[in-house]
């Protein structure tokens, strides 16, 4: 790629204009998510419309990946957003949950492109300095997308349709590929190698599995029967994936990749902090409505710190990359999510609602320091023909950990519910779920709202816990990697 012919900052722009339009679709959905269901008539339906989003996604990421090291950047980015807004269009025109769910799978497709390769695409157009602080301000994407997705969703759906909330991704889309097309300047790569077909149908098979696995996991009433079949079609589709990429000569993903002790390091670091994060930004809301009785716009700010100190502890990774090594900068970062870990494991029931600002902000740098660093490491550890690859494995294992722990705490507070509600005389599950809406709980007698406000607690208490023990656990993995000096 020629940085030098690249118009830099319009780059930047169009791919922060691709990162927000994908950021803001998960909670705009969620907010228009009762108006759709009341339309189409699928409430049975309803959590496949996220499922099979994060599914296909998940399946997309290092395919695309493996593509942009071969065919080059800009030609998949550009394949990806026309994916993405077809994707969106026909979602918008849906006349059921089946349509719906169905073009919501072609829009994850086009999504998996987004991410990995935006993370590229700024790893060959800045210098290795500047990089964390670019990504810092991309990241800052989903810090706006938490701010502005509820308030624009509610907007939508009160003032036009719920269709408008994937056909505005039409023109904001367009606009992101005007931008690439234009003004990214790229070398036209003719490669000579042929596309792993065996192995990216094993892949995507594996994952596929895996994640449908998770989705059962985190079901009230797990299905063991589908649950099981999900994790040995993994086992057995991974299997035949290995076999296939030891034998080809290029493989969609080098597995010599993985004997790069700070590569599988940092990857792992990434997944466990991204399982962490989806305890947080789930569960710290719930707490201030469940708990606090704060009406969801303002409970949902209880975040919001987390995402602008994102911005600023990515800007104090890029200072850091500089003159410490992976291994310094993780054990620095993480000490900070731990910090904030403690706080929300240990913190009252009665805890005011200012505390979780400060724990927000604790915790948003480390995340920032954590996952900018995570990222530029995996990418600087790789040959420049890898580095599609590596972004894409480091997107994929993100989501993985966040995939895979959010179904873990659901559990969790499944139990906790459940054995609560029956210690408790006169106290339901349906209560429970009236509980979380400030809205429905004012329906619930004062002599209730104290046990109930307890089992809730006692939920979130242990959940807390268990993501907690994801940092230290980041932790130990991290002293596994012996480099100690600064990347360069």
């Amino acid at each position: 790629m020629s940085s030098s012919k690249t118009n830099v900052p319009l780059v930047t722009g169009a791919i922060f204009i691709a990162t927000f339009m994908s950021a803001i679709e998960g909670t705009i959905v969620s907010t228009a998510m009762p108006t759709i269901v009341g339309d189409l008539s699928g409430v049975a339906l309803m959590n496949w419309v996220f499922s099979i989003f994060l599914l296909t996604n998940a399946m997309a990421t290092p395919i695309y990946g493996k593509l942009s090291d071969m065919f080059g950047r800009k030609r998949l980015f550009l394949f990806g957003l026309a994916i993405f807004i077809i994707g969106s269009t026909l979602s918008g025109m849906s006349n059921s949950m089946t349509e719906l769910i169905i073009w919501r799978a072609v829009q994850g497709i086009g999504a998996g492109s987004i991410m990995p390769i935006s993370f590229t695409i700024i790893a060959d157009i800045y210098p290795f300095e500047k990089r964390a602080k670019v990504m810092g301000f991309n990241g800052s994407a989903w810090g706006i997308a938490s701010i502005v997705a509820p308030l624009l969703g509610g907007f939508i759906v009160d003032q036009m349709s719920w269709h408008w909330i994937f056909f505005i991704n039409i023109p904001v889309g367009l606009l992101a590929m005007a931008g690439i097309w234009i003004f990214l300047k790229e070398t036209p790569r003719k490669s000579t190698q042929t596309l792993d077909v065996l192995g990216s149908i094993w892949l995507s098979v594996a994952l596929l599995a895996l994640m449908f696995g998770f989705q059962v996991l985190g079901d009230a009433k797990i299905n063991w029967l589908s649950l099981s079949m999900s994790l040995l079609i993994s086992v057995v589709s991974f299997s035949g994936f290995i076999r296939q990429e030891g034998r080809v000569e290029n493989p969609i993903i080098p597995l010599q990749l993985f004997k790069i002790r700070t590569f599988v390091t940092q990857n792992l670091v990434a997944a466990l902090i991204s399982g962490f994060l989806m305890g947080f930004e789930v569960y710290l809301p719930t707490w201030t409505q469940g708990l606090l009785g704060l009406p969801a716009s303002l409970a949902g700010f209880a975040i919001t710190p987390s995402s602008l100190m994102w911005i600023v502890g990515s800007f104090i990774a890029g200072k850091l990359l500089l003159n410490r090594s992976p291994k310094q900068i993780i054990n620095f970062s993480l000490t900070f999510i731990l910090i904030g870990g403690l706080a929300m494991a240990l913190a009252p029931q009665a805890t005011p609602f200012w505390c979780f600002f400060v724990i927000a902000a604790i915790c948003g740098t480390g995340f920032g320091i954590t996952i900018t660093t995570t990222t530029v490491t995996v990418q600087n550890q790789v040959p420049k023909e890898d580095v599609g690859v590596a972004t894409s494995l480091n997107t994929l294992a993100r989501t993985l950990g966040q995939t895979l722990m959010i179904s873990v705490f659901g559990i969790i507070m499944n139990v906790n519910m459940a054995s609560g509600v029956a210690a408790r005389k006169g106290t339901n599950l349906g209560m429970m779920n009236r509980l979380i809406n400030p809205q429905t709980a004012k329906t619930l007698g004062g002599h209730l709202l104290k046990p109930l406000r307890q089992i809730l607690y006692s939920g979130l208490h242990w959940i807390f816990i268990v993501a907690l023990g994801l940092v230290i656990l980041s932790y130990l993995i991290n002293q596994l990697d012996r480099r100690n000096k600064p990347e360069t």
